[in-house]
């Protein structure tokens, strides 16, 4: 079984003839689209013909950017210091800031169009795409000048893309000096965070000391970083007409206000649950104030089984086949077949990722696999977004992309297969040590998630202001954590650089990268509720729900299963499920008191 993944199915390397030459079509596409571009002005209205043409040029540039951004991106994320992916990287992005301009044009023209369904409905590719329209024309509102967006796409490649690309380049490189036993250890930041599940607690709190210190040599240029990404972030919703950032995140999710509030409103109700979860897990850990943070991962029970890779992936399928054959035979042909890298390394990015490759009809999957069972859990949660693209398969490319919070749900259903197997399916010390980390996992979820939303939503308010600094961040971050946390946590040992290991708050295209987490958790659970409800029917209609995802609002997705999540109950309900969870946590933890 490998475990390194394999690229060659997007190109052999950098230097082979077909990477080289989809790079010089670019070009060609680029100069093709701007005659179309401009055609658009022109008297003769075959609006028809033109969006059938609109079509074909968006599926053959998604297709020939997805290969080529993919097989950048995937090497980089492996190697960081990968000097010809750096290279093409920035001419890639080069490149495709030159379609800022054609690609206003053509939105403009669309957003104009009073009479659209009248089109659409003349043509069955135009009518299977017809929610793509109706985005275009809703963003369309929002668009700059021609001009003005193609200076702002040019700027973006020496601003927000930089800054993200210098944030990944010194964590990445950031080695921790961490004390064990006898010795000071030196290694990359991501074993070190991974030391947090250790069994020693001595190891968990040293990693957890070093981690902070490590943070020191570079926290002013990540701060740098964040605070010029978010700075961009602000002019631009400005500049757009959006009331803030988080409008606009909440437009490119396709969920509206009312289904953020009816989910917040209804986490912040369950909050005192989940802090009673950490002050019986510090209880059984022998802490009278709370939980520390080094603690928050740390192994329950005596059944503390390790899974190396091997034994990781047989778990998940055996798992996996509870629910449906075809989940384990996808997840099968991912672990056979040379989809998946997964141990850690120096030059190697954090965190752990799905890319869907359309295109090969294919994924790649990320991981920092460190033989834990949060090991195990990552790996199926990756694997059920690769699940997602795999039903989206049959659909065209350009309905194949789904917004934030659906993409977090198949990913947390697998995570769920598992989690719910596991607990059932072992004796009460095992279910234990699972139900502890199912609890671990969904309180990073919610109440991690709800206090990374409250200093986002803090971040952007001071920012508007002027510039912030490390100080301010940490006094932002420490703040959060303990309106979030409460009591659950010691207040003595929080961590103040959560803002600098979060890559989502370097993306200048995905602010508020947070609540989707929340929603997907919650709303996987009001699914699996459904699946116990239904048995064998339902992996049918959940794979239909997935497939429907590229082309759907949140809420018409959810409809397709009888869900209303504007209603604070839906939420409420899928939340009482882990609250059911914790009160069982609460009785079997205080046989070992």
């Amino acid at each position: 079984m490998e475990k390194t993944w394999s690229l060659k199915e997007l190109y052999e390397s950098f230097e082979s003839e077909d990477f080289l030459n989809d790079l010089n079509t670019v070009d060609d596409l680029i100069k093709r689209y701007e005659t179309y571009a401009q055609s658009l002005s022109n008297i003769d209205k075959n609006e028809v013909k033109k969006l059938e043409e609109y079509l074909e040029f968006q599926i053959e540039m998604a297709s020939l950017f997805q290969r080529l951004f993919s097989f950048c991106s995937l090497t980089l994320s492996t190697n960081t210091s990968d000097e010809k992916a750096l290279k093409y990287s920035d001419i890639l992005n080069e490149k495709s800031s030159a379609l800022a301009s054609s690609e206003a044009k053509v939105n403009h023209w669309i957003g104009s169009l009073k009479n659209i369904d009248s089109f659409l409905s003349q043509s069955e590719a135009l009518k299977d795409h017809s929610f793509l329209f109706h985005e275009i024309q809703q963003f369309s509102a929002h668009l700059l000048s021609d001009k003005e967006e193609a200076i702002v796409a040019k700027l973006q490649n020496t601003g927000s893309i930089a800054w993200s690309k210098l944030k990944d380049m010194l964590t990445s490189k950031l080695m921790v000096d961490v004390p064990l036993q006898d010795e000071v250890k030196s290694m990359p930041l991501t074993m070190a965070r991974n030391l947090a599940h250790d069994k020693n607690p001595d190891i968990r709190k040293a990693a957890y000391e070093a981690e902070l210190k490590a943070y020191e040599k570079v926290d002013d240029s990540l701060a740098a970083c964040l605070s010029n990404i978010k700075g961009e972030v602000i002019t631009l919703c400005k500049w757009r007409g959006y009331e803030s950032a988080l409008e606009e995140t909440l437009l490119k999710s396709r969920i509206t206000k009312k289904t953020l509030d009816a989910m917040l409103a209804a986490i912040v109700e369950a909050l005192p649950y989940f802090r009673d979860f950490l002050k019986t897990k510090a209880k059984c850990l022998g802490h009278k104030n709370g939980l520390p943070f080094y603690d928050l991962f740390a192994p329950l029970g005596t059944h503390t089984q390790t899974f190396d890779y091997e034994q990781g992936t047989q778990y998940v399928l055996k798992l996996f086949k509870t629910f449906s054959d075809e989940l384990a035979e996808y997840a099968k042909e991912a672990m056979e077949g040379a989809w998946i890298d997964v141990y850690p390394k120096q030059g190697k990015v954090g965190g752990a990722f799905c890319s869907n490759l359309h295109i090969i009809k294919q994924s790649r999957f990320f991981l920092n696999y460190g033989d834990q069972f949060s090991d195990v859990i990552t790996m199926a949660h990756e694997l059920g977004h690769g699940f997602h693209g795999y039903c989206l398969n049959e659909e065209s490319i350009l309905n194949s992309g789904y917004p934030m919070p659906l993409a977090e749900t198949a990913s947390t259903f697998c995570e769920t297969i598992v989690k719910k197997a596991a607990i059932k399916g072992g004796d009460e010390e095992q279910a234990f040590a699972v139900l502890e980390q199912e609890l671990t996992d969904a309180t990073q979820i919610i109440v991690d998630i709800y206090s990374r939303y409250l200093f986002e939503t803090e971040l952007f308010k001071r920012r508007e202001e002027s510039s912030v600094g490390v100080k301010e961040l940490n006094e932002m971050m420490i703040k959060a954590q303990k309106e979030s946390y409460g009591d659950g946590l010691d207040p003595n040992y929080l961590h103040p650089y959560m803002w600098a290991c979060k890559p989502h708050y370097y993306d200048a295209s995905s602010n508020f990268y947070n609540f989707p987490y929340a929603f997907g958790l919650l709303f996987a659970k009001g699914l699996y509720a459904k699946y116990e409800e239904q048995g064998e029917d339902f992996p049918k209609a959940y794979k239909n729900l997935l497939a429907v995802t590229g082309k759907l609002s949140a809420k018409e997705v959810a409809q397709t299963m009888d869900i209303d999540i504007e209603d604070q109950a839906f939420w409420k309900k899928s939340l009482d499920l882990i609250i059911e969870d914790i009160e069982y946590f609460k009785q079997l933890a205080q046989k070992r008191f």
